[in-house]
Parts: structure tokens; C-alpha cells; sequence
């Protein structure tokens, strides 16, 4: 009978069958399900990939907080310690190693890491990237059985791709939110001032606290570190930025092993931005050519004083490997793109005139 009110409702005048179905319901009592639906076992197939990644990923997430020493007073000698911040991070090797953003244990006298089960360990950096806003830190007396994360390829990821981020918003710890992908090859300013290229922006809500916080994909895999919100408010906004992982790849090892990162030298110093700025000069001026050094044996040639003591302008170099050369993060981000041993050619203007080197890059000193 119901099936067949249904089957009429496009004929009926609303009233009508607003009545008829209430005569129904009258005489045969509620409608009930064909089969109940027990809500602790069902789930969509998002709901349930959700909730495995965050089972298996969580344990891995760490809640990082840091202190800090200051006088008690600008004429006392007293030294006390004080809270300086916290955020997030994730365990990079089961040994005890962990992986941050730089930002968070900036400048602090004493870090301390909480894993999920709530037990705290000491903690100390060995390893710091400001350029990259990436930090390594170790736990001084680690469990065993750390839980680690998959790393993905951050090449693969693509606009509109589900992400998930765990971390400790405003100390809430292990808080998972979900989004995704909203923009790919986004730019952000590192607190060393440097640009860092090739960010992943997602509308995953990421606040403070979630800083240094895993971002993954659908497949539990890390696929970027988070880093950053744009917001006036200063709370997310639905525009947050992770640091992608291949990136966290390159540079994390290097950190690990030598605590700062490697990259290869031409032996030159370079005049800062301000004062090419303040000049009006495009491209990078030398200021000082290192001997023995591969700039100086391929004949580049830096600031030199006339006979009458005044300076005179050197080479310039507005190009690497015919890349354009406006500013010290465009030097330095091509450099990271080679390793020692590698001949890069450079072309510097010297005068009214251009001469094109070939310089074989050195270790860094």
C-alpha cells in the first residue's frame, strides 16, 4: 500500500496524500527499516579510510614543547626558565630521531617530546634548516618500538586529492582534520627570510600548534610537513601550507648526518640584497673572490680599489646554467641543485660587457 501511495504522489494533490499517508501510518503503526543499521560498524568508505590512517599514523605524531632561559629583570643575574612554545612532530627513525619544523625549538634552552601514550622523554637538536624551516631533534633516552611513517612522493600529488593532518592544535594533542589538496607549488618566506618553493597548500583546518605536524595522503603515506597558515586571524583559515616531502627528503638526511645542510661553493662573496637594491643593480654582484678557490681559478673577479683607493665595481653574475640571477635565494637554491664536482656555467657582466665562466663547485668549508 505505501509502495503504491509513493508511486502516486505525482498525481495526488499534496494534502491529499499528506492524509492518505496518515491514515496509513494510523492503521499499520510507524514504518519500519527492512534492516537495522548498527552505526558502531557501519561506515563509508571515507569514514573508514579516515579512520585507519589516523589508527595506524597517530602513534607516530609527537607533541613537542620547548623552554627557554631569561633574566628575572634587566638588572638582575637571576636566571630563570620559562615556557617558550610547542607544536608538533612526527618520529622519522624507530632510534629516537624526530622531525620538525625549525620554527618551534628555535632559540629554546631545553626541548621535551610527549608521544601519544602521554609519556614524556628529553629531547636535543642535531640538526637545523632554517632556509627550509625543517629541524631534526633526538630522543635522549627513546622506547622501543617507535612507530614511524611511510613517505610518499610529493611529484604525484595533484589538486583536489584527499589529505589529512594530525597534530596538537593550541595543545589539544593528536587532533586529526581532513581536506584537500588546494593548491600545488605555492611559495612561503622561512624564518631565515629565504623563500621556500614548492609548497603544498591545503583547507585542512591546520592552526597553531599543528605546526611540524605530518600532512598524509589517502594512503597513510607523509606527503608534507605542515608549516604555515595564512590567516589575519592568526586561526585556520582554510589556507595552510606543508612543506612537501620530497623536500623533507633531501633535506632531513643531510641534517642527520651533518646537522645543517650541504651545499656545494664557488669560493665568492656576494653583495646583500639591500645594497644591490639601493644601487639599482640586476643580478648579484661579487664581492670577494676566495684564492684557491674555483671562482678564482675560472678568472671571476670581485671588488678591487683603484689607484686613488676608491672601489671598484667587479663581475656581476646574472645567470647560472641560464637561469636568471636577481637575488642571494636565487644563488643559493640553484647551488642546492648540485653537489660538489659539478661545472656550472656562470655569466657575469663586467662593465659594459658579458664573459661567461665555468666554474667546477667545492665542497663547502
Amino acid at each position: 500500500m505505501l509502495r503504491r501511495l509513493q508511486q502516486m504522489s505525482s498525481v495526488l494533490h499534496p494534502a491529499l496524500l499528506g492524509g492518505l499517508l496518515a491514515i496509513f501510518v494510523q492503521a499499520t503503526g510507524p514504518v519500519q527499516a527492512d534492516e537495522a543499521v548498527d552505526y558502531l560498524s557501519f561506515a563509508t568508505e571515507d569514514e573508514a579510510n579516515s579512520t585507519e590512517i589516523f589508527s595506524k599514523a597517530s602513534p607516530a605524531v609527537v607533541y613537542v614543547t620547548t623552554t627557554t632561559l631569561r633574566r628575572r629583570s634587566r638588572f638582575s643575574m637571576d636566571v630563570m626558565e620559562i615556557p617558550k612554545g610547542s607544536g608538533s612532530g612526527f618520529v622519522w627513525h624507530d632510534s629516537g630521531l624526530i622531525v620538525t619544523n625549525y620554527h618551534v625549538v628555535a632559540d629554546a634552552s631545553r626541548m621535551q617530546v610527549t608521544l601519544q601514550n602521554g609519556n614524556s622523554y628529553a629531547a636535543e637538536l642535531i640538526g637545523s634548516a632554517p632556509e627550509k624551516d625543517l629541524a631534526v631533534l633526538r630522543l635522549l633516552d627513546p622506547p622501543p618500538d617507535l612507530t614511524t611513517l611511510p613517505l610518499g612522493d610529493s611529484t604525484e600529488l595533484s589538486v583536489g586529492r584527499k589529505v589529512l593532518a594530525i597534530g596538537n592544535p593550541f595543545g589539544l594533542d593528536t587532533t586529526l582534520t581532513t581536506g584537500v589538496v588546494s593548491a600545488l607549488g605555492r611559495e612561503i618566506r622561512a624564518p631565515s627570510g629565504r623563500q621556500i618553493r614548492g609548497v603544498v597548500q591545503t583547507d585542512a583546518a591546520i592552526n597553531p600548534g599543528n605546526s611540524g605536524g605530518p600532512l598524509l595522503n589517502s594512503l597513510g603515506q607523509l606527503i608534507g610537513v605542515n608549516t604555515a597558515i595564512f590567516s589575519p586571524s592568526g586561526a585556520s583559515a582554510g589556507i595552510g601550507f606543508a612543506i612537501p616531502v620530497n623536500t623533507v627528503r633531501e633535506v632531513v638526511p643531510q641534517l642527520i648526518s651533518y646537522g645543517r645542510i650541504l651545499r656545494p661553493i664557488m669560493g665568492i662573496e656576494l653583495a646583500s640584497d639591500r645594497w644591490r637594491r639601493r644601487y639599482g643593480i640586476k643580478g648579484i654582484p661579487v664581492v670577494r673572490v676566495f684564492p684557491g678557490l674555483p671562482a678564482a681559478e675560472a678568472g671571476i673577479r670581485g671588488i678591487s680599489r683603484g689607484s686613488r683607493g676608491d672601489l671598484l665595481l667587479g663581475d656581476i653574475i646574472v645567470a647560472i646554467d641560464g637561469e636568471t640571477i636577481n637575488s642571494h635565494d636565487d644563488y643559493l637554491s640553484l647551488m642546492e641543485r648540485h653537489k660538489a664536482g659539478d661545472a656550472v656555467s656562470v655569466r657575469a657582466r663586467r662593465g659594459d660587457r658579458e664573459f661567461d665562466f665555468e666554474v667546477v663547485l667545492t665542497e663547502s668549508q
